[in-house]
């Protein structure tokens, strides 16, 4: 079969999702043979968090960001120049990750500068700012196939918006997350003081969306049976401004009793070097995923590969890949099931990681998600040729 050029699109060089799911794609692409190229913005001097098997432009944004509109305009306007000086229409497939890179892209499909293009939907934002909202709307819209991670938002994007969308799952890489200790675990417990009793970790920063507060609660209510439990919250680099909820958190964090800091009862890391997160899993006792909307939860996967039970939402998209054997659930509005669910996978109860997280794993790799996509490349470049001749 021949070879595939594929130009992926992420938004931001920082650790989210969206985009470890871009770079994990992308090197395991390139490992199956094709020539894969990944574009993402990046003011003077950012790279990525971390470099993949292939090339990669950096899209320069050369516009000072006042407020959130101003962000995306800039960021549509550096993929959309790269795009343009890279001869973008010489690439397979256009392969957007997010509606940002997905909005460049239909600019430029809608001024005849490429035929057509692909976005993958990890999830869908509420946004009060109209023009945000629209740009979220076209990303989609006008993309000539939508993917999703999980069969949830695939159906979401059929019933809400009568858009066929296929679903092409993530992976987990079971090597680089895995429950053998390394230098960093040690390193990582001194550097935040992370030397209590049970540890409770939540990734992905303090947002709503992730339901931070309720686990704030519920952990509060925990410790009181726990006393020198730590509740660490990694991650964050958000290019959304969460700041009126983090402040809540803090507010609320002080009438609950709980001091916030290195070697206290809720340690906030910020963003953290990619080297060690596998050793955050590790030193965590239990993973709080207690997110009220999710694309996927990629990290539940790392976690349990890296041998922490997970306490996750018993919603979709979790419903689709989880059960009793592979997780503890909570009820994401119930600040008392989430309190009991912690409970639960801190005395070991629920989670079988003798067979049924073994099992679970084994149904998600890196290289089988790039072979799914290489089928979708492919159909969808003979179903183009098909129509233009």
């Amino acid at each position: 079969m021949n070879t595939l050029r594929i130009a992926l699109l992420t938004h931001s060089v920082n650790p989210r999702g969206g985009v470890v799911h871009t770079l994990e794609l992308a090197a395991a692409l390139t490992m199956l043979g094709h020539d894969v190229t990944v574009f993402v913005p990046a003011a003077s001097g950012e790279t990525l968090f971390r470099l993949p098997a292939c090339r990669v432009v950096y899209a320069p944004i050369l516009l000072a960001q006042a407020d959130t509109v101003a962000m995306v305009e800039a960021r549509i306007d550096a993929f959309r120049r790269a795009l343009i000086e890279h001869d973008a229409s010489a690439f397979d497939v256009l392969h957007a990750q997010d509606s940002i890179s997905g909005n460049a892209l239909a600019e430029m499909k809608a001024e005849g500068f490429i035929h057509g293009f692909m976005r993958t939907v990890h999830h869908l934002d509420h946004f009060n700012d109209l023009k945000l909202a629209a740009w979220q709307q076209r990303a989609y819209q006008d993309a000539d196939q939508v993917l999703c991670v999980s069969d949830t938002w695939a159906r979401e994007m059929q019933s809400m918006y009568g858009i066929s969308a296929i679903t092409v799952s993530n992976g987990v890489d079971v090597k680089r997350f895995s429950s053998q200790p390394d230098q960093h675990d040690a390193q990582l417990r001194q550097r935040f003081g992370i030397d209590g009793g049970p540890i409770v970790l939540a990734v992905g920063g303090i947002e709503a969306r992730k339901n931070t507060l309720a686990l704030l609660e519920a952990f509060a209510s925990m410790r009181r049976n726990v006393p020198h439990a730590q509740l660490v919250i990694a991650g964050g680099a958000s290019l959304l401004d969460h700041n009126t909820y983090t402040s809540r958190l803090l507010q609320r964090a002080g009438e609950l009793g709980l001091s916030i800091g290195t070697h206290e009862s809720v340690v906030v890391t910020g963003p953290l070097e990619d080297a060690v997160m596998p050793a955050l899993f590790r030193c965590a006792d239990v993973l709080s995923m207690v997110s009220l909307r999710e694309g996927f939860g990629l990290v539940v996967l790392e976690a349990l590969a890296s041998g922490t039970p997970v306490v996750a939402s018993s919603i979709a998209p979790f419903t689709e890949y989880l059960d009793n054997t592979t997780c503890c659930w909570a009820d994401p509005l119930d600040v008392n099931s989430i309190a009991a669910a912690l409970g639960r996978a801190l005395g070991g109860r629920g989670v079988d990681f003798e067979h049924a997280v073994p099992a679970l794993l084994a149904r998600f790799s890196w290289a089988a998600s790039a072979q799914h996509h290489v089928d979708v490349y492919r159909r969808f470049l003979a179903k183009r040729a098909l129509l233009t001749h």
